[in-house]
């Protein structure tokens, strides 16, 4: 089975994730720009999970996680440049929170590009494309492995192969369904659902996600 890197698989997003995959039976490389942080998170997580520094972890399999806050997602794309390579698929995680820039987490900034994940598309090396996902997925949630998970992973990208394949890597994690919702201009609609589950979960001291009704089997 091939290796899923995560960059910035220190934090809280990317670390759950890796923990939940590498239950999984998903071999996981966990990046950081601290090659020995990466290796002590991954000795946490256990199985089959290695540390890398990001650069490093980045080639190391098909299906690139990016799960870095959004003020630290374009210097991670400009010195991934000469990691990430043709027919790779880069999974975009970023939310355009304005906390990025001392504001509130409850509110979305701007992006010229449309969303997080378009700036990212335009980053990457040509032959490299980015599908959006895992924005709505509690980071805390996901790092409780006590926690049963049941909601759904809202799923952008122009590419139907690539996002079926990351559709795959999200049913991997048992109580996650992947939803396909469209191109990637969907973006910044999956995006600003973020601030509104912060607003939502702050209000009521808990970690709700997404969970779509009248949706027996989403189509792919």
């Amino acid at each position: 089975m091939d290796a899923v890197p995560i960059i910035g698989g220190t934090g809280a997003l990317g670390f759950g994730l890796g923990l939940r995959l590498a239950r999984a039976g998903v071999p996981v490389v966990i990046g950081s720009r601290d090659a020995g942080r990466a290796q002590e998170a991954a000795a946490r997580i256990g199985g089959d999970a290695t540390g890398a520094e990001n650069r490093a972890a980045a080639g190391r399999g098909p299906i690139v996680l990016l799960c870095v806050p959004f003020r630290a997602q374009s210097e991670n794309l400009t010195n991934l440049k000469e990691s990430l390579e043709p027919g790779q698929i880069l999974v975009d995680a970023t939310v355009p929170l304005a906390a990025a820039v001392s504001g509130k987490a409850t509110r979305l900034l701007g992006v010229p590009q449309g969303s997080a994940a378009q700036q990212a598309q335009e980053m990457v090396p040509d032959g490299v494309t980015v599908v959006s996902a895992f924005h709505t997925v509690s980071a805390p949630v996901l790092g409780d492995l006590e926690s049963e998970l049941d909601e759904d992973v809202l799923i952008a990208g122009d590419s139907r192969e690539a996002k079926a394949s990351v559709a795959e890597l999200v049913r991997r994690i048992p109580g996650l369904r992947p939803v396909d919702c469209g191109r990637l201009e969907v973006a910044r609609l999956i995006e600003s659902v973020t601030p509104l589950l912060i607003s939502i979960n702050v209000r009521n001291k808990t970690h709700a996600g997404i969970r779509l009704t009248g949706l027996e089997e989403p189509r792919w």
